[in-house]
């Protein structure tokens, strides 16, 4: 297959050559028809077409509609560059979808959106599963890798406001007006910025939570992420987007990631290609500091990554719940270029979970060190007793 040209931004970042790889895939540019294979044999194996078998690939997902849309997005790229393969969609619920009574950051499980998934490729019933990046715990399970970060979407944060309140903006919205979202982290950095809003928690799936928006009144608005309604086709219902310097976002928001079990080197090779090379820079380093820190969903902890000109810039911050106090820091560090492969035996080819054989390993450690350098800069000034604080507060709530 012949080389693609050059991504401009990648072309200043010294990429040597873009791989076949979609990278330059935009939402809308596949057909989103689902893309299911009918008979499977149950242990995975070949479908007869046309007088000759073609291997078939068994993709795990989550029910919901944008999950499939974005399955369907990663299975589209792979049938573009694997044409004699077959794919089939398995589709099935997890934790997270269940329980919608109850606040993400009060279940107390790392694996919420996940966790289901996993034991379907442990049991051998799916050969990869596709996640949003920002739902996969920095440390997978025993067996697990992160075979392939596509392109990043928009990372931040949209509001979407009720019917009533089109034209406004969170500032402007009247005084203790209810603002939905699920995330900690959106509160302790929305709520100094605008005291005179209520912000409460709502659940579900984008579409049950577009649909508690306009059919009833009890908020004025919600907070989602632009990724996920741009796949959905809902651009046209973002009021406000929410750049960093107002709210930073969650670690891998706007990635997709592609989990396959680690020592399955077929399925490691097939998915590998889908790596987006700035995408994986930039969400080992946010990783790295997320694990470094020892976050998650029950403590306000948030990101921005940017690489321009051969430096990859992280700001990273921590908040206590009601954002009164918090800490906020900017690193950055070199990713070499042009990228020098090196050779030699690797002990752990992941970092934070991810499997990345066909981007440099130099350029991953750096990112890496990144990421848990700003970390630890953090915790040295003190951020180890807001996190701890928040997350006793939140545990007592």
């Amino acid at each position: 297959m012949p080389s693609l040209p050059l991504r401009t931004a990648l072309a200043r970042l010294g990429f040597g050559a873009q791989c076949p790889s979609g990278c330059c895939y935009h939402p809308g540019s596949f057909d989103s028809s689902p893309l299911v294979s009918a008979s499977l044999d149950p242990a995975g194996g070949q479908k007869e077409k046309n007088g000759s078998k073609m291997r078939v690939v068994r993709v795990g997902t989550r029910k919901s509609q944008l999950a499939r849309i974005q399955t369907d997005t990663v299975v589209a790229m792979l049938k573009t560059l694997h044409p004699g393969m077959q794919f089939e969609i398995i589709a099935m619920s997890t934790t997270g979808d269940k329980i919608l009574d109850t606040a993400l950051s009060k279940i107390g499980e790392k694996s919420l959106f996940t966790k289901e998934l996993e034991y379907a490729l442990e049991k051998n019933e799916v050969d990869l599963v596709v996640h949003s990046l920002k739902d996969v715990p920095t440390i997978l399970p025993p067996g697990f890798t992160i075979g392939a970060i596509c392109k990043r979407e928009n990372p931040c944060d949209a509001v979407v406001f009720h019917p009533k309140f089109i034209g406004k903006t969170l500032e402007t919205l009247p005084e203790k007006s209810a603002v939905g979202t699920s995330s900690l982290r959106r509160v302790a950095q929305l709520q100094r910025k605008f005291p005179h809003l209520e912000f409460k928690s709502i659940r579900g799936n984008l579409n049950t939570r577009l649909r508690k928006l306009d059919e009833q009144q009890e908020f004025s608005a919600i907070i989602l992420a632009v990724a996920g309604l741009q796949r959905m086709g809902w651009q046209n219902r973002v009021g406000q987007i929410l750049h960093p310097e107002e709210c930073m976002y969650a670690v891998g928001q706007g990635a997709l990631a592609v989990e396959v079990r680690a020592k399955d080197q077929d399925i490691l090779e097939l998915v590998s290609v889908l790596h987006d090379p700035e995408t994986l820079l930039r969400c080992i380093a946010e990783r790295a500091f997320l694990r470094h820190l020892e976050g998650g969903c029950s403590v306000p902890v948030a990101v921005h990554t940017v690489m321009s000109d051969g430096q990859l810039y992280l700001t990273g911050g921590v908040w206590s719940l009601d954002g009164s106090d918090s800490m906020q820091e900017t690193m950055q560090t070199t990713i070499q270029v042009p990228f020098q492969h090196e050779d030699g035996p690797e002990d752990d080819p992941q970092l934070v979970g991810i499997t990345a054989r066909n981007i440099p390993r130099g350029a991953q450690l750096a990112a890496e060190n990144l990421g848990i350098s700003l970390a630890s800069l953090l915790l040295n000034k003190g951020a180890k007793n807001i996190l701890d604080v928040a997350r006793q507060l939140n545990d007592a709530h």
